[in-house]
Formats: C-alpha cells, sequence, structure tokens
C-alpha cells in the first residue's frame, strides 16, 4: 500500500538499555559479593574446614535471598530495561540457588560442629537448636524455603492453580525474617565487626524497602492519584472484548505502547483477582485500552464489568516498547489476541514497519479493521497469515518473501509460546541479531 510515511526514525545510538540494566544488576551482585568475601576473611577461620564452609555458604545464601528481594520489587528503573518475564525468570533461578546454599549451609555447619563435638549429626542438630539463639528460627526458614522450591518445581508447579502457588510463595518473606534474625543471633560477621554488621542491616534493609515501594508504595500512590474508572465495554467479537479506562492525569503516567498492567476490577466478586492485560492502544493521556480474549473466569468477567467500576491497577510494566529500538525500520509479528501490544506499538512506532499477523481464520484476527486502518496511516505494511499451526507458515523462507530486508530491522514479536518459538528459530536461522528482537513472555507476569 502507498500512503504517505513519517520520515524514517535514527537508529539509537550508545549502549542498549538492555544491556545497561542488566549489567547494573550484575555489577550490584558482584560488587556485594565481594565485599561479603573480604568481611568473611576478616572474621577469621577459628574453626574446622566444615564450619568455614557453612559459614560461607550462609552467607551467599543470605546475599542471594536479598537480592532476589531486588529481582521481584518491580521498581520501574530495571522493569522498563530488563522487562518483568525476565526478572522473574532470574528470581526463579537465584532461588534454586538459595535452596542449594542454604541446604549447603546447614549440612556443613552440623557436620562440622558434630565432628568437633563427638555427636551425631542429628543430636548435634538438635543441641544446636537448644542452646545457641536463632537456629530454631534459621530451622523454620529453611523448611519454609524447601517448601516453596518444591511447589515452584515446574512439574508441581503445572498442577497448582495460581492463587495456591502465590499464597505458598508468600511464606517466602517469613522465611527471609526468620533468616535475618537467625543472622543477627547468630552470624560471626556480626559479633566480630561493627562494619559488617552495619553492611548487612544495610543490604536486608535496602532490598525489603525495594519491595515495599515497588510492589505496596507505587502501586498505591498511583491509583490513588489517577483515580481509575471503566468507562466503557465494547465486545470486538464472540470471545474478545475492548475496556476502556480513565482517570485523572493520565498524561502523568508513565506508560508507554507495549506495556501492560495487572488489573484489578473492584467489583465484589473480583476485587481478589489481579489480571495482566497488555495495552492495546497507545496511551493518549486521556484513556487507557485492554483488549482480552476470553480465556478463564477472569476475562470473561470483562464483559460484565459496568461503566464506572473502579480499577486498580498496578504498572505499567514490561520493556516491550520502543526505548529498545536498534534500527530505523520495524517488523512487527504478531499471534492470536497477542496483537494488542503489537497494535499499540504500530501507533507509536516510526519508521517504515511491516506488520504480519497470523491467526488461524479471518474470524480470528482480533482488531484487525483497526489494525488496517492504522496501517495504512502510517503506511506500513499489513499480512494477515492465515492457516492451521502445522505447517509452519512463519518459516524462514516465508519471512524472508514478505520482507526480504528483516535482517536490518527491529523485530518485536508477540504471541502463544509456541508460535513465538517457532518465530525464534525461524529468526536465529537468518541471522537477525538477538538485540534487534525484541519480545515478552506475559504469562510470567501474573
Amino acid at each position: 500500500m502507498t500512503t504517505l510515511q513519517e520520515p524514517p526514525a535514527a537508529t539509537r545510538a550508545g549502549v542498549r538499555p538492555r544491556v545497561v540494566g542488566r549489567t547494573g544488576l550484575y555489577a550490584l551482585l558482584l560488587a556485594n559479593a565481594v565485599v561479603v568475601a573480604v568481611f568473611f576473611v576478616q572474621a577469621g577461620f577459628a574453626s574446622n574446614t566444615l564450619i568455614v564452609l557453612g559459614r560461607l555458604t550462609g552467607l551467599y545464601g543470605s546475599l542471594l535471598m536479598a537480592f532476589q528481594l531486588l529481582l521481584v520489587a518491580r521498581l520501574p528503573w530495571f522493569d522498563r530495561r530488563i522487562g518483568m518475564d525476565r526478572l522473574t525468570s532470574w528470581h526463579r533461578w537465584t532461588g534454586f540457588s538459595v535452596l542449594w546454599l542454604l541446604l549447603a549451609h546447614a549440612v556443613f555447619i552440623v557436620f562440622g560442629y558434630a565432628q568437633s563435638s563427638s555427636l551425631d549429626p542429628v543430636n548435634q542438630l538438635v543441641d544446636l537448636a537448644e542452646t545457641v539463639e536463632g537456629v530454631l528460627r534459621a530451622i523454620t526458614a529453611l523448611a519454609i524455603v524447601i517448601v516453596v522450591g518444591v511447589v515452584s518445581a515446574r512439574s508441581a508447579r503445572r498442577r497448582l492453580a495460581y492463587e495456591t502457588w502465590h499464597f505458598i510463595h508468600l511464606y517466602t518473606y517469613v522465611a527471609v525474617v526468620l533468616a535475618f534474625t537467625h543472622q543477627v543471633a547468630a552470624g560471626t560477621t556480626f559479633t566480630s565487626s561493627t562494619a559488617a554488621k552495619t553492611y548487612w542491616y544495610a543490604v536486608w534493609g535496602l532490598a525489603l524497602a525495594s519491595v515495599f515501594v515497588g510492589r505496596l508504595v507505587l502501586p498505591l500512590w498511583r491509583n490513588l492519584r489517577h483515580q481509575l474508572r471503566v468507562t466503557a465495554v465494547v465486545p470486538e467479537s464472540d470471545h474478545v472484548v475492548s475496556v476502556y479506562i480513565t482517570g485523572r492525569d493520565l498524561d502523568r503516567l508513565p506508560a508507554r505502547a507495549g506495556q501492560f498492567f495487572l488489573w484489578r476490577f473492584l467489583t465484589k466478586d473480583r476485587w481478589w483477582q489481579a489480571n495482566p492485560f497488555s495495552l492495546s492502544a497507545a496511551p493518549d493521556g486521556r484513556t487507557l485500552r485492554l483488549t482480552a480474549k476470553r480465556a478463564g473466569d477472569g476475562s470473561e468477567a470483562l464483559r460484565h464489568l459496568k461503566v464506572g467500576t473502579r480499577v486498580f491497577a498496578e504498572g505499567p510494566y514490561g520493556a516491550f516498547t520502543t526505548l529498545h529500538r536498534t534500527r530505523p525500520d520495524a517488523v512487527l509479528i504478531a499471534g492470536g489476541v497477542g496483537v494488542t501490544p503489537i497494535r499499540a506499538l504500530l501507533e507509536e512506532l516510526r519508521g517504515h514497519a511491516v506488520v504480519i499477523y497470523r491467526v488461524a481464520t479471518d474470524q480470528d484476527a482480533v482488531l484487525y479493521d483497526e489494525l488496517r486502518d492504522l496501517a495504512h496511516a502510517k503506511g506500513a505494511e499489513l499480512h494477515l497469515v492465515t492457516g492451521p499451526p502445522v505447517p509452519d507458515l512463519l518459516a524462514p523462507g516465508e519471512l524472508t518473501r514478505l520482507v526480504p530486508d528483516i535482517a536490518g530491522r527491529d523485530i518485536y514479536l508477540c504471541g502463544p509460546p509456541p508460535m513465538m518459538n517457532a518465530v525464534l528459530g525461524s529468526l536465529r536461522e537468518l541471522d537477525v541479531p538477538k538485540a534487534q528482537i525484541h519480545f515478552e513472555r506475559f504469562s510470567l507476569a501474573g
């Protein structure tokens, strides 16, 4: 199609935001690991080897536990640069590292003291719990961490409802408090060095403050400030509905096309449930819009919302934005209802864009009329690709046929996981640089 196009956007120069955010986290963790090692050495080694190893694994387990809190604090600076899905994934694997370090800490300490006292390990553990302040709290914390680790394993996670898993996961905060009080009571660094004691109080204080601010203070402040309400509920098809939301001073809400919120609609039967939905239109400072496909009770209830319903929204979240542009032109690839952030991104993007919309049938093309009109107005190309999941209709050959210069463009990808995995494989075969591929797995956001 030929229409007037916007001037091509300049290629973003300098270090990529995701690299800045990731490097910042790595540098923070490494610097603290070095500080912990220095304080550990300063405290001395007046114990047998097992006890020394137990102390070291305990210290690094504590450090990673505090780092875990930072990863899920939802601090805007990190979230916009890294994305909640990646931060959540790092939190998961850091959690398993914490579990193994704390298990190693317990085993080394118990067997180390048993070696010194000639007690068997079981009696030695009982003796430590009865005679050393904080050890019983540490045992309780370790038990909680083990339970959380077990239910977080993929096989167990698939069998649990999200609400059940989340409720169990909240006990991690109890484990954090118990572990810290154990460290205060029995930790060698606390008893041997004022500087180390100050350091650990600062580490735990900043980690807990990050969670408090990012997960509680910031959402409460934004919702009190913006007073969000439903203004319209528009069925897009038998299975898809759009909800329009307005409020005060929305021009001061730092939301961007491609981001999502955790939406909580304050009705008597759904107020307790938050669902992640992307913005399906670029924020204009007056209205927010989400579009959702019926996939469960939460999304089905959207169709029955009444105008005026109060909304509590946590966010905006996500790094699926134009902040990460590296090239003047772009390819936007959407699958099914994954078109919602793609449609919003197309509205905001500058430069030439090619939109590829993958659906099973024409009837599944959500917001297609809007997308077609927007593509026409922006001078973008729009390709509707229909057909069953097999064979793969977005194989490397088909992508290069639709977009011959695909390796020289930014690619934004959103859709069902199988489709996304297939497209990512095609892009690898086409040697598209990773820095130009932008995607977010919204299923992790809840």
